[in-house]
C-alpha cells in the first residue's frame, strides 16, 4: 500500500525519513504544512493511506479520493477535521494516536498555569515597553487544581501538581481512580478548585460544555487552562468572565478558530496567557507521534510493527 503524509512540516518530515525502516509500504512525503482541502485529491493521488496533521478533510473532498482506506491522524482530536462516521460510509477507516504526547502537553498545561499564577506574560509585555510593571502573585502550593477529563495527560499534570503541594480534584465522565487524587462531581469541581484544568476530547457531549453557567459556578479569580480543544468552552462567555474578574487569568493553547484570526478579542486582555497550540512540540512526542503513525501505515498494509 501507499501513504502519503499530506501536509507534513519540516519537523515532522524529518523525523518521518528518520524513522523510516527498509520494507515499509511506500511513504510520500507531501512538504506542504498549509495544504487546503480541494488541494487533497492530487496530492493524495493513488494513496491509500493520507496521514493528515491538520488539514480539513470534508466528507466530499474524501469522495474524491478514490483509492483512499485509511486515514491516520496525527493525534486524538480527529473530529475537529473531518467527520470519521462519515468517512466509514465512504469504506475509510479513521485512525487516531493516542499518548504520544501525554508528559508534553502536562507539561505545558502546568507552564501556562504557572505563568498565569504568577502574571509572567503580562510583565513581560509591561517590561519591553518600558514599564517596571510588577503584579500580585498567586501562591499554588496548597491549593487545590481540578482536572475537566481524566486520561493520560490529566494523569500527568497529576503528577507534576502532587509534586507541587497541591490538591488535585478530578472529574471524568466514567468512574475512574488514580493515587492521590479525589474524584469528584463537576459542580464540586468547578466551586472548589482555585485552578481548572480541561482533558476532555471534543464531541457533541464536551463541545461547549465550559458555558457561561458553568463559569459562573467557579470559585471567584480562579485560573482556566485549556490545552485540549477550544470548542470546549464559551469563548464569548469566558472572555466576558475574563474582563468582569470572576476568571482571574485564562492559559490557553488552544481556541475555536485556529490559527486565531487578527483583532480577537484575546489579544486585548491582560489576564490571558496564549500560546500556539504548541504543548505537544517536543522531539520526543513528535517522535512518539510518526513511530506509532507509520505502524498504523504497517500494520494496515500487513507488514505488522515488528522491528
Amino acid at each position: 500500500m501507499k501513504a502519503v503524509f499530506l501536509d507534513a512540516n519540516p519537523t515532522l518530515a524529518a523525523v518521518a525519513e528518520r524513522l523510516r525502516r527498509a520494507g515499509d509500504p511506500e511513504l510520500v512525503i507531501n512538504r506542504q504544512p498549509d495544504i487546503t482541502p480541494d488541494q487533497v485529491p492530487a496530492a493524495l493521488g493513488d494513496g491509500e493511506i493520507a496521514i493528515i496533521d491538520h488539514t480539513h478533510l470534508p466528507t466530499g473532498i474524501a469522495r474524491q479520493c478514490k483509492a483512499l482506506k485509511h486515514v491516520v491522524f496525527l493525534g486524538t482530536g480527529a473530529r475537529s477535521y473531518m467527520n470519521p462516521e462519515e468517512l466509514g460510509g465512504l469504506g475509510i477507516e479513521v485512525h487516531i494516536i493516542k499518548g504520544y504526547g501525554d508528559t508534553a502537553v502536562a507539561e505545558c498545561a502546568f507552564a501556562l498555569m504557572w505563568a498565569a499564577a504568577k502574571g509572567l506574560a503580562k510583565m513581560d509585555r509591561g517590561m519591553r515597553a518600558g514599564n517596571w510593571l510588577r503584579t500580585d502573585a498567586v501562591q499554588l502550593t496548597g491549593k487545590t487544581i481540578g482536572l475537566v477529563g481524566f486520561g493520560g495527560i490529566a494523569a500527568e499534570v497529576a503528577r507534576l501538581a502532587q509534586g507541587a503541594g497541591m490538591k488535585v480534584l478530578a472529574w471524568n465522565r466514567s468512574p475512574k481512580s488514580h493515587p492521590g487524587v479525589e474524584f469528584v462531581e463537576l459542580d464540586a469541581l468547578l466551586a472548589q478548585s482555585h485552578v481548572v484544568s480541561l482533558h476532555l476530547l471534543l464531541n457533541d457531549e464536551t463541545r461547549g460544555m465550559i458555558s457561561a453557567q458553568r463559569l459562573a459556578a467557579m470559585r471567584d479569580g480562579a485560573i482556566l487552562i485549556n490545552t485540549a480543544r477550544g470548542a470546549l468552552v464559551d469563548e464569548a462567555a469566558m472572555i466576558a468572565a475574563l474582563k468582569s474578574g470572576k476568571l482571574g487569568h485564562a492559559g490557553l493553547d488552544v481556541y475555536e478558530v485556529e490559527p486565531m484570526p487578527a483583532q480577537h478579542p484575546l489579544y486585548e486582555l491582560d489576564n490571558v496567557t496564549l500560546s500556539a497550540h504548541s504543548a505537544f512540540r517536543t522531539p520526543e512526542a513528535s517522535d512518539n507521534l510518526i513511530q506509532a503513525a507509520l505502524n498504523h501505515c504497517r500494520r494496515v498494509s500487513g507488514q505488522g510493527t515488528q522491528q
